[in-house]
């Protein structure tokens, strides 16, 4: 890095950060990660709230981790961003193209900031409904691979849009995904089916985790917002043109074009 861009680097605020990342998402483009670079997991959830306040409410939230013991990393999910089964999604904001499809919540009743940590009958109690999404996967930086997590992280972890499902009742039994299958194809070609891959499992766990993450970051959760809860498939990139169909065992198949 340059002295100059260092010291631009070293002077970047939340607000600052998410101004640029916002124009680049208005207008399609990248900018160097150089105009974010947040330093703590704390840095890039500032950033996160900053971009999301300019963009507009909040329709839900991505939680994932790596690995079951792993911290989990959340980020909040524009309800403009929210997309019906069959989106068709065209034009110079969509490059990555990256493909994930998730089992996702829908909560009926309102989680907000307490002092008492929120447990998992809090969140069975508040979840209304079962869903198949799939997060399309974009960025707003220049240099995606060589960003850095917590770059990416402040970039909304990388989120572009969620395609989002047939709703059916939720029941207990969707909290674990050690059994899930799912078939993912580009056009007619089958490019994953995976049973039971997902890298942590306990989607309850998840869940729990981040109801007390935003209670503790002051935003809680709020009925109607649909929470995700990473990806089945891992990541795969569709090309332009491409006709993208999930089908997740005991949902409605779902799809999403460009």
């Amino acid at each position: 890095m340059t002295t100059a861009a260092a010291t631009e680097a070293a002077t970047v605020t939340p607000d600052t950060a998410a101004r640029a990342l916002n124009r680049a998402r208005r207008e399609g483009r990248r900018v160097p990660s150089t105009l974010l670079q947040p330093v703590s997991r704390c840095e890039a959830y500032a950033i996160q709230d900053a971009t999301v306040a300019a963009i507009g409410p909040v329709g839900g939230w991505k939680v994932g981790a790596r690995s079951p013991g792993q911290e989990p990393t959340c980020a909040p999910l524009p309800a403009a961003g929210l997309l019906p089964d069959g989106a068709l999604l065209q034009g110079p904001a969509w490059r990555l193209r990256g493909i994930e499809v998730e089992v996702a919540f829908q909560l009926g009743a309102d989680l907000p900031p307490r002092p008492a940590p929120y447990t998992l009958a809090d969140l069975t109690f508040a979840i209304e409904s079962v869903l198949p999404v799939i997060e399309v996967v974009e960025t707003r930086l220049a240099d995606w691979l060589g960003a850095g997590a917590q770059a990416q992280l402040a970039d909304l972890l990388s989120h572009g849009a969620l395609v989002t499902g047939q709703r059916q009742p939720f029941e207990l039994g969707w909290f674990d995904l050690e059994r899930t299958e799912v078939v993912l194809r580009f056009d007619e070609q089958i490019v994953a089916h995976t049973v039971g891959e997902h890298p942590c499992p306990d989607a309850g766990a998840l869940l729990v985790w981040l109801a007390n993450h935003c209670s503790a970051r002051g935003a809680g959760l709020k009925a109607g917002q649909v929470l995700t809860s990473g990806s089945c498939t891992g990541m795969l990139f569709a090309s332009q043109g491409t006709a993208v169909r999930v089908e997740v065992d005991g949902l409605a198949p779902l799809g999403v074009s460009f």
